[in-house]
């Protein structure tokens, strides 16, 4: 009897131990173990620099890539012999940059959303006899570019060592048809797709 007495009891207190600790606030909850996907990485931003460009040997040099909607710049250099005259030496970085955009992105730029629209085997050459000196032909007419190629090679170009470095550059394509001077923008670089680099025709001497 008395054990009997001592079970009932017990079980009677169960339901009162349970109310004293749900009114101080205390209640069963579950561990959470699900925090959801890991923070992937946040596009058009690298972790470090490209291990070619580090081991490179060169001018340091910037070209312009697509990612997202937008021109961004990433590091690269262009192999220039020392005592190179200046004229010859914009011709050669030129090329060096076009050679660059066509080339695809690194793995890491791949993955963090770069790309690029220059075709390959896009060449370059100097000026004509009465052209302005910092004239660049291309191979391909700029006008037979697509948008997204042309801002690509107008940014790049118009700031580098190949221009005169006052964000233009003289474009014309391979015949003796009209020169352009493109300038490169910030709505350029910020929707190459809808916007084109603004141009004004160049006269020749």
């Amino acid at each position: 009897m008395t054990v009997r007495r001592l079970t009932v009891g017990r079980l009677l207190a169960l339901p009162l131990l349970g109310l004293l600790l749900g009114g101080c606030g205390i209640r069963a909850t579950q561990v959470p173990t699900d925090f959801g996907a890991a923070p992937s990485r946040v596009p058009c931003s690298l972790a470090g620099p490209n291990q070619a460009t580090q081991s490179a040997q060169g001018v340091p040099v910037q070209v312009f890539l697509l990612c997202g909607a937008s021109l961004v710049t990433v590091d690269r250099t262009v192999g220039v012999p020392p005592g190179t005259p200046d004229a010859r030496r914009r011709v050669i970085v030129a090329q060096g940059l076009l050679d660059q955009l066509a080339a695809s992105p690194s793995a890491a730029e791949r993955s963090a959303g770069y790309t690029t629209y220059v075709p390959g085997g896009l060449t370059v050459s100097g000026p004509g006899r009465r052209d302005p000196e910092d004239t660049l032909h291309l191979s391909t007419a700029p006008s037979r570019l697509t948008s997204y190629a042309l801002a690509q090679l107008v940014c790049t170009l118009s700031d580098s060592a190949a221009t005169e470095g006052d964000g233009s550059v003289i474009l014309g394509g391979p015949d003796t048809g009209p020169l352009q001077r493109y300038a490169c923008t910030a709505d350029v670089r910020e929707r190459p797709g809808n916007v084109e680099p603004p141009s004004s025709e160049v006269a020749r001497r």
